[in-house]
């Protein structure tokens, strides 16, 4: 059974920064892939970042390259998204995810285990 509490999301003037985390407990993880999704209100929930097991590779949705940079702490059983250069069009509730395998992963099938969200609400 492994948990994942998201943290650090919150309101930010257009341009600033947050720094959102991920904190995982029970079971093994350090050996999967970790993503990070968001959804807006009205829309459905899309890809944002995905780091591989080891944190050597990355993929990053085309909206964020560039803002965003997603990172691990296995020692720590934490994965970070600092978010950069925020836009309002950012605003949306953030989710981590536990992927199925090590192996970087875009699609919500490839990812077994989610926290609850946070939110992240940029104004202009």
């Amino acid at each position: 059974q492994v948990q994942l509490v998201e943290s650090g999301g919150g309101l930010v003037q257009a341009g600033g920064s947050l720094r959102l985390s991920c904190a995982a407990s029970g079971g093994t993880w350090s050996t999967n892939a970790m993503g990070w999704f968001r959804q807006a209100p009205g829309e459905e929930r899309e890809f944002v970042a995905t780091i591989d097991w080891s944190g050597s590779s990355t993929i990053y949705a085309n909206p964020v390259k560039g803002r965003f940079t997603i990172s691990r702490d296995n020692a720590k059983s934490t994965v970070y998204l600092q978010m950069n250069s925020l836009k309002p069009e950012d605003t949306a509730v953030y989710y981590c995810a536990r992927s199925k395998g090590r192996s970087l992963s875009i699609r919500m099938y490839q990812y077994d285990y989610w926290g609850q969200g946070t939110q992240v609400t940029v104004s202009s």
